[in-house]
Parts: structure tokens; C-alpha cells; sequence
């Protein structure tokens, strides 16, 4: 396989995009042509095409009619499988490549209003004063009312050296607050770490980008060359994938023998198993991995490898249940259709899809600060999972037809009250800018999944020395 096709070949959790209208070419048509199904469904398609344009109560565009057919074509096989514009295409690629021209937040659309979740250490937009939780209500002069997220990021991207003009709304602010921010290259850091006592090491991953496998081996020499480790904690929860290749690498890391994770598809080329290599250097020091609802794909085939080589023992809640790949094949124009080419298989044949990864131990995230719930109110991890997907796929090609399928019982919603939805929102902001703020130990002693997770790791110690 060659780098960029690697580079190409995702594990994305599903990002809701607009469609746009791309044709592959000729030749397409004269494949299909053969078929003579599909050559009359396409003469239908042409022909009700003809009638609505010509007969509607009002106009039409036909290409937008077009674009949505694509939409709810490519859509329908599964919730991953998109017809990417150029815009999405791009963006698409920027996420892998480790850097960007920009001004250095993270933002989300909340309430309709584009919210800034955190500013990333040591970007223009930190040094300058942007805060967490202020709304931009302009770039540039322009209004962000009704503005698509992936169209306010395009526009506060771009060439280092660049001035761009954000106008926020703060909380406590008397008016509107303008800042001029030059941009300058961010570094997407998906490795960061820190020693949370002598000897204890902690690394989160928030992504698999292009440079994740070399920079966990920098952070772990790192702590290895202060203080030889007695243990890790290998965090990532909240991490929603990123490139196959990468996944595989990290885990290589930890493993030096085995098969990592094998792939199946429909065709022979995307059937295949990654195994571990023999590495010059032995980590052999117990590891805790922490997982939850959000962790997904690569995210997942780490952990199920780690959990069944047995290498680490797995603490969190239930993973998100990503078990398919997807390809990126780049069409004309800027476009690419990202679709699904496989399911992929833990080292003891489990598939995921679906399903996700149990933890060896289960524990629920919760700060200090938080008050805790009676068991059978506490909701654990209320994230939105894989199986909850319209047209996801099944955890093996053949399940559908070899079990019968259980009637769905549908659960009575019981409607939130104010308080218990504020504290559900303010528990999500807090999760996400936890994951994209800086890493400080306070905030790593305030959470009780890291904790125990440590705990672990020390106990570890004393019973072997006990045992020794």
C-alpha cells in the first residue's frame, strides 16, 4: 500500500456535510450501461428529473436536485460512506496533516451561535486574549448568523502572516470586543504528556493524525529517559479516530508480536492483517488505557489490541462502536467520495462495528466538584454511539441473515427540566475543553478515571514487590 493511499484510508466517526454534484466520467456510464437494471433505473431517474423541471409549481435548479440524489444515494449506504465538495475535501485532508495556517482556536456551533470551546496554547488567539466560551459574532466584518461551521473555520484559516478580524461577545463584557490576529502555522498537537508522579507516565492521544506514532515515541523517551517507568496511562477517550496506519503504528509501540487488527471487505485487496514488530525498544511497564462513548475507531483498534494481547487492562465505559474503514478516492474538480471498504477485526476475531470495546473495568467519568448520583440514575456515558446510526452497519456481513432480528422497544423520553439540561451542557463543555485545553496535573488530579487508573498502576508495584 502506498503512503498517500494510506494516508487516504480513514476511520472517521460520521461528520454531517453538505453534497455537492460530481460526475466520475464517461467511461462510468458505459459500465453501467451493461447492466440493464441499472440502465433503466437511471432512464427513470432521467425522466422524473425531466418531468419536475418541467412541470413543477415552481423552478428548480437541477443540479441542486441532482446534488440531493447523490446525497441520499451515497447516504444510504452507511452513515459514513459521503460525497465530499471541495471545501469538505479540503478540510478533510488539513485534519491529517498535523498543521494549518490559522489564529488557533477550537469552536463549535452551540445554540446557533459559533463558540469558541478553547483557545490552543501559544496560537494568536491565546496570547491575544481569546477566551473559552466567547461567541463570534464576526469574521472580518462579516456576520457568522447562519454561517456553516466548516465555512467560519475556511474563513479564519489561512496563509501565516495574514491579518484576520474576529468580533466576540463575552459573558460580563459591556459591548462587543474586536481583536486583530495575525495568523501563524498551529500545529495540531495530538500528543500531549506529562509524569503524574516519578515513574508514572501519562499520554493522551486526541487524534491519529500523520505524525501521532512519532510523537508518542518522543514523549515516551521523554519520560523514560527522567525516570525509567513503572507504569502508563494511555488515554483516549474522546478521540474519534483518524488514519488507519497510524493506529497501527501505535499500537506497534506497545506490542512485539501478534497480529494488531485485520481488515475484511468484499474485495481481496481489502482483506489483509497488520502484525507487530520486534521493537529495539522493550516497554514492558504495566498500562491502563482509558476509553469511553467517544473514543472510536483507530481509537478502538488500539484498545482491542492492547486488551487482547493482553498488554493493557482497559478502564473507562463502553467505546463507540466504529468497526468499519473507509477509502478517500479523489474525483474531478476537488471532490472526493469517501465510502466504506471493510470492517476491521480485533487480534481475537471480534469485530466492533456496532458493538464497540467493553472496558475490563467499568467507571464513569466524574470531577470532584460533581455531585454524585444514585446508581440507578447516574447515566454513565449518554454520548451518542455507532448503533444509534440510521443505516449503520451490522458487527458481521452475514448477522442479518444468520439471526433473527429482536423487535425494537421503543424507551419513553421523560422531558429534562432546566437544571438537569444545564448540567448536562455544562458537563459536555467541560469534557471538550478538557480534551483541547492544556494538560495540567491539577485538572488530571480532579479526575476520577485518571485517578483510578493510577491507582492501579500502584498497586500493581506494591504486589509484585510483595510477590517478588
Amino acid at each position: 500500500m502506498s503512503q498517500k493511499k494510506k494516508h487516504l484510508m480513514k476511520l472517521w466517526p460520521i461528520i454531517i456535510i453538505a453534497i455537492a454534484f460530481c460526475t466520475i466520467g464517461s467511461g462510468f456510464y458505459r459500465d453501467l450501461s451493461a447492466d440493464d437494471e441499472t440502465y433503466k433505473g437511471l432512464k427513470i431517474f432521467s425522466d422524473v428529473i425531466e418531468l419536475i423541471e418541467k412541470n413543477y409549481v415552481d423552478p428548480v435548479d437541477t443540479k441542486d436536485l441532482i446534488q440531493k440524489a447523490i446525497q441520499g444515494m451515497v447516504g444510504s449506504l452507511d452513515p459514513h460512506s459521503q460525497l465530499l465538495p471541495p471545501e469538505a475535501f479540503e478540510e478533510l485532508q488539513i485534519d491529517t496533516k498535523g498543521e494549518f495556517g490559522g489564529i488557533g482556536i477550537v469552536i463549535t456551533m452551540q445554540k446557533g451561535l459559533l463558540t469558541v470551546i478553547s483557545p490552543i496554547e501559544g496560537t494568536p488567539a491565546y496570547k491575544a486574549g481569546v477566551n473559552a466560551g466567547d461567541i463570534i459574532i464576526k469574521v472580518d466584518g462579516e456576520s457568522t448568523k447562519d454561517m456553516m461551521l466548516w465555512e467560519a473555520v475556511k474563513k479564519m484559516r489561512g496563509p501565516k502572516g495574514e491579518p484576520v478580524v474576529i468580533t466576540v461577545v463575552r459573558k460580563g463584557a459591556a459591548k462587543p470586543m474586536e481583536f486583530t490576529l495575525v495568523r501563524d502555522i498551529i500545529p495540531i498537537e495530538s500528543v500531549k504528556h506529562l509524569v503524574l508522579k516519578p515513574g508514572y507516565g501519562y499520554v493522551r492521544i486526541t487524534n491519529f493524525q500523520e505524525n501521532t506514532s512519532d510523537d508518542l515515541e518522543t514523549a515516551l523517551k521523554g519520560m523514560e529517559a527522567a525516570n525509567p517507568l513503572k507504569g502508563l496511562v494511555l488515554d483516549l477517550r474522546d478521540n474519534p479516530g483518524g488514519l488507519l496506519n497510524q493506529a497501527i503504528q501505535v499500537s506497534d509501540v506497545f506490542l512485539d508480536k501478534g497480529i494488531i487488527v485485520s481488515i475484511k471487505g468484499r474485495l481481496k485487496r481489502h482483506t489483509k492483517e497488520f502484525n507487530a514488530h520486534s521493537d529495539k525498544v522493550k516497554r514492558e511497564y504495566p498500562m491502563v488505557v482509558l476509553i469511553n462513548g467517544g473514543s472510536a475507531s483507530a481509537s478502538e483498534i488500539v484498545a482491542g489490541a492492547l486488551q487482547d494481547h493482553k498488554r493493557a487492562l482497559i478502564l473507562g465505559t463502553t467505546s463507540f462502536g466504529k468497526g468499519s474503514v473507509q477509502t478517500v478516492e479523489t474525483l474531478r474538480d476537488g471532490y472526493g467520495l469517501k465510502f466504506t471498504i471493510a470492517r476491521y477485526y480485533t487480534p481475537n476475531g471480534r469485530s466492533i462495528q456496532a458493538q464497540g470495546i467493553a472496558p475490563d473495568i467499568e467507571v464513569k467519568q466524574r470531577f470532584s466538584d460533581e455531585e454524585e448520583q444514585p446508581a440507578e440514575e447516574e447515566e454513565g456515558d449518554s454520548l451518542l454511539k455507532e448503533k444509534d446510526l440510521k443505516n449503520h452497519l451490522e458487527a458481521d456481513p452475514f448477522e442479518s441473515e444468520t439471526q433473527e432480528q429482536e423487535p425494537e422497544i421503543k424507551k419513553e423520553e421523560k422531558p429534562e427540566d432546566k437544571d438537569t439540561k444545564d448540567k448536562k451542557d455544562k458537563k459536555n463543555r467541560r469534557r471538550t475543553e478538557y480534551r483541547y485545553g492544556p494538560l495540567e496535573i491539577e485538572g488530571l488530579q480532579d479526575d476520577n478515571q485518571v485517578m483510578r487508573a493510577l491507582e492501579i498502576l500502584l498497586g500493581y508495584e506494591i504486589f509484585q514487590k510483595a510477590h517478588g
